[in-house]
């Protein structure tokens, strides 16, 4: 599918991500449309890309499996589960990291069982390395090109899953102060190009 229907899906689903707290509700909430149109699927045919199977932050320490992620029954965004917390996910509904358009992974900061594969994020800095293995053994590498703390209220949509030319990969995680229900009030996205 092309990524232009994506754009006209996400704006539903990913306003924010909330499964990165401690509290034991780890399920992400409707999104303020309600809508559940669900996610485009990337075909595995042969000849197609191959699925990423693995991420890799050196300057961090972080070197993780991909789970694939969609959409929960509710139209929201599907985080890794609290009991997967150092496996960071890949969301099918955005390109191929390595293929052109914008590759979405997520990962915890933090959940229940302690911290997770995400937690050092912030920590990254312009121009810090990330790999993204599939599972034919290939590579795509990125390079940090900014980052950002967003209210959840406000996530930028558009500017995060939108249609880009080239290949793009963004990583997602939890940030900031907690809510009343334990839940931070943000998302941190790293913004990364080929390097």
């Amino acid at each position: 599918m092309p990524p232009a229907r994506l754009t006209l899906v996400v704006p539903a689903v990913l306003i924010a991500l909330t499964g990165c707290s401690s509290a034991p509700d780890m399920t992400a909430p409707a999104s303020a449309t309600g809508a559940s149109t669900p996610a485009p699927r990337h075909s595995k045919a042969v000849g197609q890309p191959a699925a990423p199977a693995e991420v890799s932050i050196p300057s961090i320490g972080v070197k993780s499996p991909l789970m694939e992620l969609g959409l929960n029954a509710d139209g929201t965004v599907e985080v890794p589960p609290a009991e997967r917390g150092m496996t960071a996910g890949w969301y099918t509904g955005g390109a191929v990291p390595g293929e052109a358009g914008a590759a979405v992974i997520i990962g915890h900061n933090d959940t229940r069982f302690g911290k997770a594969v995400f937690h050092d994020l912030k920590k990254l800095t312009k121009g810090a390395d990330i790999t993204v293995g599939n599972s034919r053994g290939e590579s795509a590498r990125f390079t940090v090109t900014g980052t950002e703390s967003v209210s959840k209220n406000s996530f930028p949509t558009a500017r995060v899953y939108g249609d880009t030319d080239d290949p793009t990969l963004r990583l997602i995680t939890c940030d900031g102060e907690f809510d009343a229900q334990g839940h931070p009030v943000n998302n941190l996205i790293v913004y990364a190009a080929p390097a």
